[in-house]
């Protein structure tokens, strides 16, 4: 419709009939956002598997930390991909499970096995690194979810002024 009108302006309706036709055989065009937010997704749950897959090898305290930040992580990709969420925060979604927990996990896992104990220096620092990225995310679930609440504040005062909401009262009263 608009490219009907847009052609129609600069003399180009017969070529934006076409375009328009043949548009509206193929599927629309894939969000990227959304594609991103599956590839993260996805990258989570590898992640998960790598964990558990790996759980001999690692501390138990070291797996339960790992699969609670994946619960949370897992939580906040749900609700971006129902709510949305800028593009900073999924920059950084996406970079806390496809570099800053993965990273220092692997590297731990390369360590010998006497240093990946409950009680080593290694395994202390680990979980200082996943109690950082735990605060973290917690904070930028906590912007994702505010910045929604007010988002819909902003436009919930955008319709009560528009339509004078608190002006309106019935015949008599």
């Amino acid at each position: 419709m608009v490219a009907k009108f847009l052609g129609s302006l600069f003399g180009g309706g017969a070529v934006s009939r076409s375009a328009a036709a043949a548009g509206a055989e193929s599927p629309a065009p894939a969000d990227p956002a959304a594609d991103e937010l599956t590839v993260t997704g996805a990258a989570l749950e590898e992640l998960r598997r790598t964990v558990l897959g790996n759980g001999a090898e690692l501390p138990t305290v070291v797996v339960s930390q790992v699969l609670q930040l994946a619960d949370v992580l897992g939580a906040l990709i749900r609700y971006i991909g129902r709510s949305g969420a800028s593009t900073e925060q999924q920059v950084l979604l996406n970079a806390v499970i496809t570099d800053y927990l993965p990273s220092p996990l692997r590297a731990y896992l390369k360590l010998a096995a006497a240093s990946r104990t409950d009680d080593s220096a290694d395994t202390a620092v680990l979980l200082e690194q996943f109690d950082t990225l735990y605060s973290t995310v917690g904070n930028l679930d906590n912007q994702v979810r505010t910045g929604a609440i007010t988002e819909l504040a902003v436009h919930g005062q955008f319709l009560r002024d528009k339509f004078d909401i608190d002006g309106l009262h019935l015949e008599g009263r």
